[in-house]
């Protein structure tokens, strides 16, 4: 099966609101012949945008090659949300892998926000602070404040404060939580903006892009000094590197990665403006995501359309209704919206490993990858690329921390994956309707 052209048009955005605010964009042209490069990059997203423009600011030739558009994947349709840390939390990751190991990977993802930022600040794309962490339970809301004592105490990162019920309902314009936490040193962003802006960044900086270029095979280097030859149907590219940055989309190039990355989609649906109409709603104009297993996670834009993310499916296929899909999720927080249009509704494909944690890899000689963000993906994807560009100059250290990190292969690989996928997304769709 493959994502790439299951549920979207070749060549085309989706019908997002992130594609209609940003309107047509100019062409990359397809690789076409032979080409050489220092590196290969395949995959037009966060993390090969980022790759790209690094190696590009060191010196390096590089060639990107996006299957669809610049942005297609999940880099240009996801929540936008800029989150502090790892997709786990200090507490996981200090059990897991011990206090030193959890503080490099927290400073990582402190470092990843921190190049978010400073790339978007460059690109012009605008950066709204805060996003709130609303719960269900009493055992969560204790756990939120656990941790934002922890990090205070341990992490000198004071930026999360604990809010009971009231304070949260004024904050998100719900009552439909229990308290939960605000973090002021997250943030959030137009998400495809973002990745256009990289484009437009790396091509300043020197790399080559090509657009509607899909890779259908990678023959590996055999030896350090070998160069490796990516194949697309219309042309060759030789590269002494590798960069894999395919995430969701990564098909049948690596076997080994696909067995510890799976797919999954998730969908989002925007409102009309909401204008003068629900002042009570983020009054802040901060973002949300709350503690369910398939999260709710939600969002003001520029123009105050309410940007709301939730719903699960047990197909890889996006269903015919979209909106019909995320409605009840998003009446579930805010009931006074029932009459408010929604304009735009679709559906993206993002990729998760087993504990949650990103994968970091080397799947062959002088080839790299990373994917698996498990929704944690803006910022985390972007130091991706950073870190593998300076792996590829040779400094390799902050990479291969992200890369000691274990990662199991899913029960039955690459093959027996989406069965899986099935049985889970029901089962933990279950505990979600039941408050578990």
């Amino acid at each position: 099966m493959n994502l790439l052209h299951l549920n979207d048009r070749p060549g085309e955005y989706p019908p997002s609101l992130y594609a209609a605010q940003s309107g047509p964009q100019p062409d990359f042209p397809p690789l076409r012949g032979e080409a050489v490069a220092d590196v290969a990059v395949i995959g037009g997203g966060y993390t090969g945008l980022s790759a790209a423009l690094h190696l590009a600011r060191q010196g390096l030739s590089v060639v990107l090659l996006e299957a669809q558009r610049i942005g297609f994947g999940a880099s240009g349709r996801n929540g936008g949300q800029i989150g502090s840390g790892q997709r786990q939390e200090v507490d996981w990751l200090e059990q897991h892998l011990g206090r030193d190991t959890a503080r490099l990977l927290w400073d990582l993802g402190e470092e990843a926000k921190t190049l978010t930022r400073q790339l978007a600040a460059a690109a012009d794309v605008p950066v709204r602070d805060g996003i709130a962490h609303p719960c269900r339970s009493t055992a969560e809301i204790e756990h939120a404040r656990h941790i934002a004592d922890h990090l205070a105490r341990h992490y000198g990162y004071d930026r999360v404060t604990p809010l009971d019920r009231d304070g949260m309902a004024a904050a998100l314009g719900s009552t439909a939580y229990l308290g939960g936490d605000l973090d002021r040193g997250a943030g959030h962003v137009q998400p495809l903006a973002l990745a256009l802006g990289m484009a437009r960044l790396a091509t300043r900086a020197g790399a080559t892009l090509h657009e509607r270029s899909e890779v259908i095979g990678i023959d590996h280097a055999a030896h350090a000094a070998a160069s490796s030859l990516v194949r697309t149907r219309q042309g060759r590219l030789r590269a002494r590197h590798v960069i894999l940055g395919c995430n969701g989309y990564l098909g049948k190039l690596d076997p080994g990665i696909a067995a510890r990355v799976m797919p999954i989609n998730n969908y989002i649906v925007a409102t009309d403006p909401l204008e003068n109409s629900f002042p009570e709603i983020l009054p802040e104009a901060i973002a949300a995501a709350d503690t369910k297993f398939v999260v709710n996670y939600w969002r003001l834009d520029e123009q105050r359309r309410l940007v709301f993310g939730g719903g699960e499916t047990a197909t890889y296929r996006f269903p015919r209704d979209i909106a019909a899909v995320v409605r009840p999720h998003l009446l579930s927080v805010y009931p006074q919206l029932r009459n408010v249009r929604l304009t735009h509704a679709w559906g993206g494909t993002l990729a998760i490993t087993m504990n949650r944690m990103p994968c970091f890899a080397r799947p062959a000689q002088n080839c790299l990858s990373a994917s698996g963000y498990s929704g944690h993906g803006v910022a985390l994807a972007i130091l991706a690329g950073r870190l593998m560009a300076e792996a590829v100059e040779g400094q390799a250290a902050r990479f291969d921390a992200m890369a000691a990190v274990p990662t199991r292969p899913f029960p039955g690989g690459a093959w027996l994956r989406s069965p899986l996928l099935v049985a889970g997304m029901a089962w933990y769709g279950l505990r979600d309707r039941l408050g578990f």
